[in-house]
């Protein structure tokens, strides 16, 4: 892992591109969806935010003095990097922490999806969602850190992870969960994870019982993710600690990301060799 010295990592937020986002949140979710709403940046608010926790974290005040300009400034430094509006692309925002700090942005383009991926599973059909991702949990575990909190390039126990789990490439349709040492979930290594509630019945202020989902509070080490926030804000989902013994071989879960939304998953505690 990372040392920690500033000039050791950079500070980052993956999120999607998509031109056909606004007319989705329009038709699907126009009550739902956090502000701004008529913009192609996935949640792009929840991720200036958690840039901007981050660099608090790390004091990186050369970050800070870019990143609390707001989020008018925020958007047109990312208009900059769009090679082509008219379609999808996955950006990898980097922050460093330097004076007269900005940002980069890695753009690719983006993996093709179904749009009604990026809203809540409850808000569309996605329970009809095609072949679902196997869902793997580490064999080791990953003691938590502020590079587990926070999202940064100093990714070595994620990888680490992926590669015990036997996944090697980014396009294949799997993710391996993160376990602390108290053997409880933290997190996928590039989602975050729900699965249905535990124990006891559904919360009394959820009367329609769409709070049927769990995902593990941050206490456990993982992640504040942008569709993690989305989730629980919609009610979505609760916290619930999740340990790691109690995941059943086949059991149905979700990930969610700020590239590829919501997906549709199921544990596979025994793998294949």
């Amino acid at each position: 892992m990372a040392s920690g010295s500033p000039q050791s990592f950079q500070v980052i937020s993956s999120l999607r591109y998509d031109p056909s986002l606004p007319d989705v949140v329009a038709q699907h979710a126009a009550q739902s969806y956090p502000e701004p709403r008529p913009t192609p940046y996935y949640l792009l608010p929840y991720h200036l935010d958690r840039l901007i926790n981050a660099a608090q974290h790390f004091n990186w005040h050369h970050a800070l003095q870019f990143l609390e300009q707001g989020l008018e400034s925020f958007t047109s430094a990312l208009d900059s990097f769009i090679p082509d509006r008219t379609k999808p692309w996955r950006l990898r925002i980097v922050i460093a922490n330097k004076p007269g700090a900005g940002l980069t942005v890695d753009v690719n383009p983006a993996a093709p999806i179904e749009p009604l991926q990026l809203l809540l599973p409850f808000a569309t059909d996605a329970t009809q969602q095609s072949t679902p991702w196997r869902i793997y949990v580490d064999s080791q575990p990953t003691v938590p850190s502020a590079f587990t909190t926070h999202k940064t390039t100093a990714r070595e126990y994620y990888t680490a992870a992926r590669h015990r789990a036997g996944i090697m490439s980014p396009q294949e349709q799997a993710e391996v969960l993160v376990v602390n040492p108290a053997g409880k979930v933290m997190e996928g290594s590039i989602t975050t994870p729900y699965f249905r509630r535990r124990g006891g019945s559904d919360n009394q202020d959820n009367p329609d019982n769409r709070l049927g989902w769990i995902t593990p509070p941050l206490s456990c080490g993982g992640n504040a993710g942008t569709t993690r926030r989305y989730a629980l804000a919609q009610g979505f989902c609760a916290e619930q600690v999740i340990p790691a013994s109690e995941l059943v071989d086949g059991e149905e879960c979700w990930i969610s990301n700020g590239v590829r939304g919501f997906i549709r998953g199921v544990v596979v505690l025994r793998q294949q060799e």
